[in-house]
């Protein structure tokens, strides 16, 4: 029973951080991560919303065009991965797709009700009621919660039987469809992330990463010790970051000045 509390309230902050990108709970890594915790099966959520998260990075509000919803698409698909239905977590992500895009229209209508409260609001702003105001604001906040909670009780409700009965009965060629599919996403999310850090700078640390990854007794806290130690010794030596002389201790001596760099400010006052 708390478990099922616990699920209905990460599904509704899903839904309101969808609008207010403020702590994140909307993210597939964040959603699905604390699913799986609240579940008791970590490791799962943990893995699904690292795979989803890179299918996410391509997902973005442009003007009036609303992106699939990675709330949705995170909430639920980790709830059947992680909760009683124990769905692979391939098999999560083969119906995570769909799941976004039928969040993507439960979004859109919500948002065509908060024009309603937009409304209500400028009325109760006309009248001096700010409380009106506060109230109308808080009732749109609870539309988007409940466009991610509402679905999450349903499939809570339904149980793992039926669940599994109708994924089962999902022709495999569309669930290996939807699956190279979602492949496919994840390759275009790594690729976003690699073109951001498209610099001459960066590309000696990001092949001296895979070259690292094969070194099978570092394990993650060793890496990021390593990556830290890098980019310190880059900072230092780098003329980019130390006045444009060379990186030496002039270079550094000057950086408080004002043509210093604040980073390398930083770093000499340790």
């Amino acid at each position: 029973m708390i478990s099922a509390f616990f699920v209905i309230l990460i599904a509704f902050l899903a839904g309101v951080e969808g609008i207010l990108d403020e702590f994140q709970f909307h993210q597939p890594l964040v959603a699905a991560t604390l699913i799986g915790l609240a579940t008791g099966h970590l490791m799962e959520g943990v893995i699904l919303g690292g795979t989803l998260q890179m299918l996410a990075l391509g997902w973005m509000n442009i003007g009036a065009a609303i992106a699939p919803d990675a709330a949705l698409a995170s909430v639920v698909s980790a709830y059947l991965v992680t909760g009683p239905a124990q769905v692979d977590v391939k098999t999560g992500m083969a119906i995570a797709i769909p799941l976004a895009v039928a969040g993507q229209i439960l979004t859109i209508g919500v948002r065509t009700i908060t024009v309603a409260l937009a409304h209500i609001a400028d009325r109760e702003a006309e009248k001096g009621n700010v409380a009106g105001v506060e109230r109308v604001h808080w009732l749109a906040l609870v539309f988007q919660g409940l466009r991610i909670a509402i679905p999450t009780v349903i499939v809570m409700a339904v149980g793992a039987g039926p669940v599994n009965a109708a994924l089962n009965a999902i022709p495999e060629v569309i669930t290996k469809g939807l699956a190279v599919a979602g492949g496919f996403i994840v390759v275009v999310g790594y690729a976003m992330v690699i073109n951001m850090m498209a610099t001459a700078e960066l590309w000696p640390f990001f092949f001296l990463g895979f070259a690292l990854s094969a070194v099978t007794e570092l394990n993650l806290i060793a890496m990021g010790i390593i990556g830290l130690v890098l980019a310190l010794i880059y900072l230092q030596l780098s003329p980019k970051f130390n006045g444009g002389n060379g990186g030496g201790s002039n270079g550094g001596g000057s950086a408080g000045g004002s043509g210093g760099d604040p980073v390398d400010a930083i770093l000499n006052n340790y």
